[in-house]
């Protein structure tokens, strides 16, 4: 089985990079280029970058700070936020990035799955479900929809979804922990690979995460001290979570 991932992500909002609670009241921490910088060198797996400004603003999603943020990785890079077609897609990928994330368009038209994956293949499509009350939400956790957290999860791993990023709305930015049970749970209902998204606060909490996902996304707890990120992977395994080994380690 492959070992987990830990995925510092950027919620990237007018260029530059935002952190708020629970989806609201976000605050500026820092710039896009620069933070993926230290988190190639410093011990990420893999790097989300979100515009969470893009979809409910009906605009499309930054390509030239995609392309910028893709110029300084040597890790593999998703990037999600107004993708409402192939061509979204092919724009953003051929600005750089090596997946797309895919979220209220996909609920609107579940069919934009499969037509990406059919192009792309389905390691290049990440469906972003943001939960909250057992039910999706859209438009950047903005509004409630009626259908259920577990089912709209296993139909997207069934139109061609690679991966699950999963955020609970309740315990995004709390630092509190992550929602283990809804994490386990849809986990559980699927084949494909889930990320866990929404409540690090601690390496304890993403140890937690990791023992029922197969990565975490941190946001907070590393934007506030990108260089500590080794620091943080040394302290997940030394908790007995076993993460990739780093480029050039042995």
């Amino acid at each position: 089985m492959p070992l987990p991932r830990l995925i510092p992500c950027l919620d990237v909002a007018n260029g530059r990079v935002v952190k708020g609670v629970s989806f609201v009241g976000l605050r500026d921490v820092g710039d896009p280029v620069e933070l993926a910088t230290y988190y190639s060198s410093g011990g990420a797996d893999e790097l989300v970058f979100l515009d969470i400004a893009a979809t409910p603003d009906d605009t499309q999603t930054m390509t030239s700070v995609v392309a910028e943020v893709a110029d300084v990785l040597e890790i593999p890079f998703t990037v999600g936020g107004g993708v409402r077609s192939v061509e979204d897609a092919s724009r953003i990928i051929e600005s750089g990035a090596d997946r797309v994330s895919l979220n209220s368009a996909a609920l609107a038209e579940p069919s934009l799955i499969g037509a990406i994956a059919d192009r792309y293949g389905s390691q290049a499509v990440v469906v972003a479900i943001d939960a909250g009350e057992g039910v999706v939400h859209t438009h950047g956790g903005r509004v409630a929809t009626t259908t259920p957290t577990l089912q709209w999860a296993v139909e997207a791993a069934e139109r061609g979804a690679g991966e699950i990023l999963l955020t609970s709305i309740r315990q995004d930015g709390q630092r509190s922990g992550f929602d283990l049970e809804l994490t386990a749970a849809v986990r559980g209902a699927i084949s494909i690979p889930v990320i866990a998204s929404g409540g690090a606060g601690s390496a304890q909490h993403v140890a937690d995460a990791l023992r029922v996902a197969d990565a975490a996304l941190i946001a907070s707890i590393v934007h506030e001290n990108p260089s500590g990120l080794p620091g943080l992977r040394r302290e997940i395994e030394s908790l007995g979570v076993h993460l990739r080994p780093l480029k050039g380690r042995a």
